[in-house]
């Protein structure tokens, strides 16, 4: 929590003054852009100062999440009843569980009940706020339920599925309901691999965070508002009669579960999800503080690029010529920093570097490699041509031609993937929210919600990184 709220106040101070020193040169729509991403660094900062858990209950209508959130609240405060839609809009209360933390749940319109655009906008918005979700249904599933799910699960939220109304389906369990997402999710992806099949072979499509289903552990029954039952009451003067009897809420395993997360990682979804959300504000930042920058930061690229060429082209020392180029890139990357204005060290910039050299697909090394060939081939042909050769001369000219070009063009592809890495608002860095983010995922117990979803969470940072 500490670590979140470092890193956050470091953004919100970085970002702050960043946007006082350029107000002249900012227009005022690029200046109300910064100001809002500030102010949801604020929010995001105070909601994390606050300990307030957010866990938001979802489904199509009729399911009963309003029922299920009284019931685990013990009062009815949310409305209910047998119409369709009685929650026509989002509504949230604050659950009393003890301890430091702080339970709002928050109820929502049913996904069917709210049309297109509009229910994936707010569905979005809700979940993006909560940090635990709350997915209920009540019968088989369908595929408007399932296509909702997945929709919800690419917002890399813990996710609970909630089976209610348990009493009026005595058969069903578990296995039974993850057999049925199996099934949806076998049927997705084929249609995903059909929809790309080529002439020779299948095309292998990735599964996309939404597709991987619930674990079987998230996945718990209640009975939030059993039906009445009928019961036979057998009088001492022999009458017999019928009367119908409530039975008593099956809630106990979805609170005891909630609870159990609330209290072993609610900081951790907490921390986690604020950093997400001052993740993306720091990228939208970046994104305008750069967008005023382009034109400057491409004649600054390639004026490096130009610049490295010359060098190495002149430079008759194999190593010498590499080891001048690598330091080019390097303060290319800290000239990139400084002209949008971002945070950027040496050691920073050391680390990117490694990373793009690393992660280019090997494109880069060899044309490393190959420039320190040429390299020795250049410095063998400048001492033969010491000595009034003029193949030697011709020799090294070839060489120094060829090993700048190789050279210029490796500094144009630093200086490119400098600007993706740049765009994210330099979120590694010790303090980035990236970095905070992996450190908790790390710490994370084996076999809690969190952890199951470590792997999707780390997955989209690496992707970013």
């Amino acid at each position: 929590m500490n670590r979140a709220r470092a890193s956050i106040r470091q953004a919100q101070s970085f970002y702050s003054q960043q946007r006082r020193s350029r107000q002249q040169a900012m227009d005022v729509k690029q200046l109300a852009a910064m100001q809002a991403q500030l102010d949801n660094l604020s929010a995001t900062l105070e909601r994390l100062d606050g300990g307030m858990i957010r866990i938001a209950a979802f489904g199509l209508v009729s399911r009963g999440k309003s029922t299920v959130l009284n019931t685990l609240m013990g009062q009815k405060i949310l409305t209910t009843g047998p119409i369709h839609g009685v929650t026509q809009w989002p509504r949230s209360v604050q659950w009393d569980v003890g301890g430091n933390l702080a339970v709002e749940l928050i109820d929502t319109p049913g996904l069917d009940e709210v049309e297109g655009q509009v229910r994936s906008e707010m569905a979005r918005n809700i979940a993006r706020a909560a940090d635990l979700i709350l997915f209920v249904v009540s019968g088989d599933i369908t595929r408007t339920e399932y296509e909702a799910l997945c929709e919800l699960r690419r917002t890399q939220k813990p996710l609970i599925l909630v089976f209610n109304k348990i009493d009026l389906y005595p058969e069903q369990d578990r296995q039974a309901i993850y057999r049925q997402l199996q099934y949806f999710a076998s049927a997705k992806q084929k249609r995903k691999q059909a929809a790309v099949e080529s002439e020779d072979d299948w095309v292998e499509v990735d599964q996309t965070p939404g597709d991987r289903l619930p674990h079987q552990e998230d996945i718990v029954m209640v009975a939030a508002d059993p039906a009445p039952l009928q019961v036979r009451i057998e009088w001492p003067d022999g009458r017999v009669s019928y009367e119908l009897e409530t039975p008593p809420p099956q809630i106990e395993e979805l609170k005891d579960k909630i609870l159990q997360v609330v209290q072993e990682q609610g900081r951790s979804l907490l921390a986690i999800n604020a950093l997400v959300q001052a993740k993306d504000a720091q990228e939208e930042l970046a994104k305008a503080s750069i967008k005023a920058r382009q034109e400057q930061a491409e004649s600054l690229i390639w004026r490096f690029a130009q610049y490295k060429a010359a060098a190495v082209a002149l430079n008759p020392l194999a190593l010498f010529d590499v080891l001048g180029g690598a330091i080019a890139d390097l303060l290319l990357i800290r000239a990139l920093a400084r002209l949008y204005g971002l945070p950027m060290t040496g050691y920073e910039a050391g680390k990117l570097w490694q990373q793009i050299l690393f992660s280019s697909g090997g494109v880069l090394l060899s044309e490393l490699a190959n420039g320190l060939f040429m390299g020795f081939g250049k410095s063998a042909a400048a001492i033969i041509g010491a000595s009034g050769d003029v193949g030697g001369m011709t020799g090294y000219v070839g060489a120094a031609i060829a090993q700048a070009s190789v050279a210029g063009f490796g500094t144009y592809k630093v200086g490119q993937a400098a600007q993706v890495y740049l765009e994210q608002g330099c979120t590694w860095g010790p303090l980035g929210a990236n970095t905070v983010i992996q450190d908790i995922l790390s710490q994370v117990e084996p076999n809690t919600v969190l952890y199951r979803l470590r792997e999707e969470l780390q997955q989209q940072l690496e992707v970013k990184n």
